[in-house]
């Protein structure tokens, strides 16, 4: 029973670390061009420019 002392509050700063490494990268805008890189393959960049 001691341990869910221990357990309890090392879940909880686990989730809010997590919680807050997932609202950086929303921050940095990690998800702003999904299609961008899937598209890029595709296009025939040697041409003239």
């Amino acid at each position: 029973m001691n341990i869910l002392f221990i357990l309890i509050p090392v879940s909880i700063i686990l989730g809010g670390l997590g919680l807050a490494a997932f609202l950086w990268t929303l921050k940095s805008g990690q998800y702003d061009d999904v299609e961008g890189d899937a598209a890029r393959i595709l296009l025939d960049d040697n041409g003239p420019k």
